[in-house]
């Protein structure tokens, strides 16, 4: 039997990622979904795409009408929960900061 085989990970499947990611966003009150991108207060925070391999994450440094965009690529289970868990970090710094 070959070991490597039996503790090897599941393949990543970014649609699915895509879909899962998208559940757990809605979740948060404050973003509102808008296709495949999510919204806070009427201006753009994350714009998501799966690709064939990976999930592609446009995430904003902070809201504003011409924000800064930072790109991430997600090739496994690990890497979406990270950008999940950096997007729950933003959302409340961002509404921390809103008078």
């Amino acid at each position: 039997m070959n070991e490597d085989a039996f503790f090897a990970l599941p393949p990543f499947r970014p649609e699915e990622a895509l879909l899962t990611l998208k559940r757990n966003l809605r979740d948060l009150r404050a973003l509102e979904a808008r296709g495949d991108s999510f919204w806070l207060q009427g201006q753009p925070v994350l714009e998501l795409s799966a690709q064939d391999v990976q999930l592609l994450a446009r995430l904003v440094k902070r809201p504003a009408r011409s924000p800064e965009w930072e790109t991430r690529h997600c090739k496994n289970a690990a890497e979406v929960r990270s950008l999940l868990d950096e997007v729950k970090r933003r959302l409340n710094r961002w509404t921390d900061e809103t008078p």
